[in-house]
């Protein structure tokens, strides 16, 4: 298994069709793979070898799309990164994976010195996208003018991406994706999703997110065509689906709240979709009545996944998106496990528990990720047994189908993003007037969870929950900051083992609510 046969499939069986579409500019399949091959042929003059890290932070664009394959192409290991992360947060991710070349967009070029700071053997940068300086070298002319390059025979288990994910001590963690995964999952995809070679899917998740990259190497194994956004923005999405004729959407209920409520709603023509995936929370009910009554051609899918099982682990078809009748029953569920994926519910043991008992969603197939970038114990923390453990508590029915009903992880899902409580809790400490704090996911109406602190100052000591969010803004990306903050002079209620509860500071949230959890 091997990402290049994706591409080598298109180019031969669709050579002339659209490959990308971004903002109005359009290249077939065989200019895609010319550009991809010459950018490969680029990227080995310039001195990346084998197996070598190329990290990549930029916004969402044709030539990213066609940087991914040319990184596989040319034997290298891609690494794109979040664009929405701080400098600081990048810095840490750069040291972390040391990259042979980093590939910047002009937002983050007048940045590169702080960036590589923490670097130790210089990479050489390339620029990528509008508006670079003239003596930078460019992705651009790389894909152009570079000597086309063989195809590496990099595959299997041969490591193909690295996507960092958030730490609950605070450090992100580069989950270790082979090509092997990233085919199984392009296939899982392909069935479970149903991509075909006349799918126009567009893409407004960064590829920095395997929610990005995952359908941009299934459907490039399809033969479809790739419609591209920077960045999710409801004007820019609307627009491009009505000019391009998009067919297939994937969407967080929060980007689906805001596409509905913007005042250009009404006026766009959005009826060529036929298929839209949605996760990272459920579906609110109410939005879900909104959908099916004012875009009545939209087939919804849910899916459920993480990176570390590139992506998805089960589905909810469209079969079951209906608010009556007896299918209704499972619209409350996750879905079953994907084509590919083997799914059970397990105690602390590792033991699979009976049906409808509440336990640990494990997952075990082609799709459970290598391990953690040079994090040996945090990846024999989660992988045991041939199972990858999720931390997400859950209950299967008889049928199969899954129910998210907790996080055992300390994470919270924000607007689709991951927030690791742990990570904020080390930037709210960073502040020397805090002597205890806890970080927890409450309900939101907009984002499914919100950041919420809970802050005891040190005696002697003022704090406001103004200074606290506003600290948190100088440390860590906006999203990942408090959006509220309950400051307390009492401690903080632990356990006989000194820990902090965080259930009870979660309980009143959630209290009338059937899940602990989005």
């Amino acid at each position: 298994m091997r990402l290049t046969q994706a591409l080598d499939r298109a180019v031969q069986q669709r050579a002339g069709h659209p490959a990308t579409i971004f903002r109005g500019r359009t290249r077939t399949w065989a200019e895609f793979g010319d550009r991809v091959r010459r950018a490969a042929g680029g990227l080995r003059e310039i001195g990346m070898t084998d197996g070598d890290r190329v990290a990549i932070v930029a916004a969402n664009s044709d030539e990213f799309a066609e940087l991914l394959f040319a990184i596989a192409w040319a034997g290298g290991v891609a690494v794109p990164l979040n664009t929405r992360w701080s400098a600081r947060e990048l810095a840490s991710a750069l040291a972390d994976c040391r990259p042979s070349v980093v590939v910047l967009d002009q937002t983050f070029i007048p940045a590169v010195e702080d960036l590589l700071a923490e670097v130790g053997d210089r990479p050489a940068v390339v620029g990528i996208g509008d508006g670079l300086p003239a003596d930078l070298p460019s992705h651009d002319a790389l894909a152009t003018t570079g000597i086309e390059a063989a195809a590496s025979e990099r595959h299997g288990d041969d490591l193909a991406l690295i996507c960092y994910t958030g730490g609950t001590t605070g450090s992100a963690k580069g989950v270790m994706l082979s090509h092997r995964n990233l085919v199984s999952c392009s296939l899982m995809w392909i069935a479970t999703l149903r991509f075909d070679d006349e799918t126009r899917y567009l893409h407004s998740p960064g590829f920095f997110h395997m929610a990005g990259t995952a359908p941009l190497y299934a459907l490039t194994l399809a033969g479809g065509t790739h419609v591209i956004v920077p960045k999710f923005e409801p004007v820019e999405v609307m627009r491009t689906i009505e000019a391009e004729r998009v067919t297939y959407c994937l969407f967080v209920p929060t980007m689906l709240t805001m596409l509905m409520n913007h005042p250009e709603f009404p006026d766009r023509d959005l009826s060529s979709v036929r298929d839209v995936e949605y996760g990272a929370s459920p579906m609110p009910e109410t939005l879900l009545r909104r959908i099916m009554q004012d875009l009545p051609g939209w087939r919804l899918i849910q899916g459920y996944g993480l990176t570390e099982a590139t992506a998805l682990v089960t589905a909810l078809p469209r079969r079951y998106h209906v608010l009556d009748g007896p299918l209704s029953t499972k619209l409350r569920t996750a879905g079953r496990a994907a084509v590919g994926a083997e799914v059970r519910i397990v105690d602390p043991d590792g033991r699979e528990v009976p049906r409808g008992t509440v336990g640990e969603i494990a997952v075990r197939g082609p799709v459970v990720m290598l391990g953690y970038w040079d994090k040996p114990a945090e990846t024999a923390a989660v992988l045991r047994d041939g199972w990858l453990h999720t931390g997400d508590g859950a209950r299967m029915d008889d049928e199969g189908f899954v129910t998210i009903v907790d996080r055992l992880k300390d994470m919270i899902v924000s607007g689709g993003e991951n927030i690791y409580s742990g990570e904020v809790e080390r930037a709210i400490y960073a502040d020397p007037r805090v002597a205890e704090c806890a970080v927890i996911g409450v309900p939101d109406e907009r984002w499914g969870e919100a950041v919420h602190a809970v802050v005891v100052p040190q005696a002697g000591h003022e704090v406001t929950a103004e200074e606290i969010i506003t600290h948190c803004h100088a440390m860590i990306a906006g999203y990942k900051c408090p959006r509220t903050v309950d400051v307390r002079s009492e401690p903080l209620p632990l356990s006989g083992a000194g820990k902090i509860l965080k259930q009870s500071l979660r309980a009143p949230f959630w209290a009338q609510r059937d899940h602990a959890v989005h």
